[in-house]
């Protein structure tokens, strides 16, 4: 029994499984529908179109692409950009978040697990053409992002953050410190890999330091599509500073007194300049 954010009705869709984990034993081809008999739940008004299917042994599985929360539409085409529409996720970004996501949890970083990836035989008919839809599947340890902290207790906060010493060398006295230290790791891992994740901010990261989200991640195995006109490199120091305002989120959210130095010099013994 799922007691948890808020419940939304789903239906079951028929699918090809593209990628399916061996020790996955059950798929979840859930789309919410609001006349389904299916029901699926969503913790934030920040997880636009992931929804939690199911919670065992300490883990939350979570569906990734199952449509639209805020609207009567499921998904919703803007006609921006052609093979996209809000509440989807595409066969090409669902295969790069799930193979990319399974290479960065082998060099230690902590992430989701992968599941599955899912092409739903239904195409979404958009404005300008039918998209084949998929659903990525996955399990988490913890359901709630950083940037959901607007929508959850703090008491659920302390309940993640008492874990993080855990994941962390040395025993500051600080939690932003052991999430610097975490984080600054993480960076250290990918950049040295020539790895790009691309997307670095607090709705990709868990309150268990879990770092999500790699569609849009460039790896060697996983390359972009024209990398010759994509200075990958040049973002390095972008995702420095973006997890710097993580690091100072968390500090304000648990009204601890930020030491920047003290950052500065975690990021330094992972050969990370500000």
């Amino acid at each position: 029994m799922i007691n948890i954010g808020k419940a939304f009705y789903a239906s079951e869709q028929s699918y090809t499984a593209m990628y399916v984990d061996q020790t996955i034993n059950k798929l979840y081809p859930l789309v919410r529908d609001s006349e389904g008999d299916k029901l699926v739940y969503c913790v934030s008004p920040q997880h636009g179109r992931s929804y939690i299917v199911d919670n065992q042994d300490e883990r939350y599985r979570v569906l990734k692409g199952s449509g639209l929360t805020y609207t009567t539409n499921t998904f919703f085409d803007t006609g921006e950009y052609l093979g996209h529409a809000w509440g989807v996720l595409n066969q090409k970004d669902a295969i790069r978040d799930f193979q990319v996501g399974n290479e960065i949890n082998k060099l230690g970083i902590k992430t989701n697990l992968m599941e599955a990836v899912m092409l739903l035989d239904k195409p979404f008919s958009s404005s300008k053409q039918e998209l084949k839809c998929c659903l990525l599947q996955y399990s988490i340890e913890c359901p709630y992002r950083i940037s959901d902290y607007p929508f959850i207790s703090i008491d659920k906060i302390k309940t993640e953050i008492q874990k993080w010493k855990s994941l962390s060398v040395t025993m500051y006295p600080q939690y932003h410190l052991i999430a610097a230290e975490v984080m600054f790791r993480n960076l250290s891992i990918m950049h040295s890999h020539e790895i790009l994740h691309n997307a670095i901010h607090s709705q990709n990261y868990t309150w268990a330091l879990e770092l999500l989200d790699f569609e849009m991640a460039r790896t060697p195995l996983y390359p972009y599509e024209d990398e010759n006109k994509y200075e990958f490199k040049l973002l390095y120091n972008r995702e420095v500073i973006y997890t710097w305002e993580i690091i100072n989120t968390i500090a304000w959210i648990l009204n601890e007194s930020i030491d920047y130095s003290m950052v500065e010099k975690i990021a330094r013994n992972y050969r990370i300049s500000l």
